[in-house]
C-alpha cells in the first residue's frame, strides 16, 4: 500500500508503516490520514498534530516510541484538569485514535511499527 504525494511514491509495508523514515512529511501524514478517513471519517485536528509531533520528538530523543503508559502519564497531566485521571485520558486517546493510539501515532509520525507491548 504505497502513498502517492507530490508526484512521488512513498513505500510502506502491508500495514501502511513507512519503509523509510526519511520519507515522512506532514503531507505524507495527511495522505495516510486521508486513506484511513475514507474508512473512519476522521480528519487530522490540532490534537492529532500535537500528538504526532510529540511522538516524533520523543522518538528522536529516545530512539523508541512512547508506550501508552508514558503517553497517559505525561500528556494527560498537560492536557488539563479533566485528564488528571489516567483512565479518562486513555479513553480520550482511543476516541481520537480508535485503532490503537500508539499504533496509529507511530504510523502517522512515520515511525517504525511498535513491536513491544504498546499498552504497557
Amino acid at each position: 500500500m504505497d502513498i502517492h504525494v507530490e508526484q512521488k511514491t512513498i513505500q510502506t509495508d502491508e500495514e501502511g508503516y513507512l519503509l523509510n523514515r526519511d520519507d515522512w512529511s506532514e503531507t505524507v501524514a495527511e495522505e495516510m490520514a486521508a486513506q484511513q478517513a475514507e474508512k473512519d471519517h476522521v480528519k487530522l485536528t490540532e490534537t492529532h498534530w500535537g500528538l504526532i509531533h510529540y511522538f516524533r520528538d520523543y522518538y528522536e530523543l529516545n530512539k523508541v516510541h512512547p508506550t501508552m503508559h508514558k503517553l497517559v502519564t505525561t500528556l494527560g497531566r498537560q492536557h488539563g484538569e479533566h485528564f488528571h485521571d489516567e483512565k479518562e485520558y486513555e479513553k480520550y486517546l482511543y476516541k481520537v485514535f480508535p485503532h490503537g493510539p500508539v499504533q496509529e501515532l507511530c504510523k502517522l509520525a512515520g515511525l517504525p511499527k511498535p513491536l513491544d507491548d504498546v499498552e504497557g
